[in-house]
């Protein structure tokens, strides 16, 4: 996964929730925190992959992100490992595995803001998901949104173009495959505690993805292993504060802090790898990011909506 999860992952499915208050600041400055997070791992990958394979990088990137994510155990014990679902939780893995390593090989082939914008059109393949798979109503205003956000989609990729490449498809792929996982976990949210999900997935994660790391195995030369720590230990640190962020505000005020990743990413790698944002990817992502905000905010209002006529119906007094 390249990108910050969708600030929505963590929501159990048709959630009812309360009018969207003032964005605290302890919870926007963890937001902010889990962005750069994942802005560093990013660039921790297209360091390591000078020396290493994409597949070998996502492998070590679980392994130490599994160790940075070991403390969990001993806050809630064994207990927390147990779970009746742990089938869907290893399908649900293995999508997120395919998801993983399309992501990580698009960062290695393709300039870094390109790759992160287009990892950021997730919100839109949820969105079409929830009326596939989840039965979800989604009304003019949001489908409006989904075609503005593959518009801008198209901006970034220009197929047809000298500069279309294949690692824009794979790119794509791996932002689909994610909206898979955000479905995916929407569904275990209804009876799984957040830690739980985020532990499981990750030791998961360490099995399934070493056979892909086994067919391109090297071992990794001393200057890699700095870059393969940064990158488990930034990716863990992004989740946690990600979820600690949405324990204390509503997930779509803090949607647009979640796209401070790509700007991050844009600044390091004009930095460092002399990467300079070309006018159809800024275009792009600010259309896809547009639309991606708009849909997070109007399923917020929706549910909301829902909430309202669930307590009339009850006859119960408003707050």
């Amino acid at each position: 996964m390249m990108r910050a999860p969708d600030v929505r992952d963590a929501l159990p499915l048709n959630a009812p929730t309360a009018p969207v208050p003032a964005l605290p600041a302890r919870a926007a400055l963890m937001m902010v925190v889990s962005a750069s997070f994942f802005a560093l791992m990013v660039i921790a990958i297209r360091y390591a992959s000078r020396d290493l394979h994409a597949f070998e990088i996502a492998f070590f990137r679980c392994l130490f992100g599994a160790l940075f994510a070991l403390p969990l155990l001993h806050v809630h014990g064994l207990r927390i490992l147990h779970t009746q679902r742990f089938g869907f939780y290893v399908v649900r893995c293995g999508v997120g595995m395919v998801s993983m390593l399309c992501g990580f090989w698009a960062l290695v082939h393709l300039p870094l803001a390109q790759a992160v914008a287009l990892s950021y059109s997730t919100p839109l393949f949820v969105t079409i998901g929830a009326v596939l798979v989840l039965g979800e109503v989604v009304r003019a205003r949001r489908w409006s949104a989904v075609i503005a956000g593959f518009i801008g989609i198209l901006v970034i990729v220009r197929p047809g173009s000298a500069e279309f490449s294949n690692a824009s498809m794979v790119a794509l792929l791996a932002a689909g495959l994610s909206g898979m996982v955000t479905i995916s976990i929407k569904f275990l949210s209804r009876t799984e505690p957040p830690d739980r999900i985020v532990l499981l997935t990750t030791l998961l994660w360490v099995p399934l993805t070493l056979p892909g790391a086994l067919l391109v195995w090297q071992w990794p030369p001393l200057q890699a292993w700095p870059w393969l720590v940064m990158a488990g230990a930034c990716g863990t640190g992004g989740h946690y504060f990600w979820t600690r962020a949405l324990k204390l505000a509503e997930a779509s005020a803090l949607a647009p802090l979640s796209y401070l990743q790509l700007v991050i990413v844009a600044v390091l790698a004009w930095l460092l790898f002399d990467e300079a944002v070309d006018r159809y990817t800024a275009i792009g992502a600010t259309i896809v990011i547009g639309a991606s905000v708009y849909i997070a905010r109007r399923e917020a209002r929706v549910a909301r909506e829902q909430r309202k006529e669930a307590v009339v119906a009850k006859g119960e007094p408003q707050a």
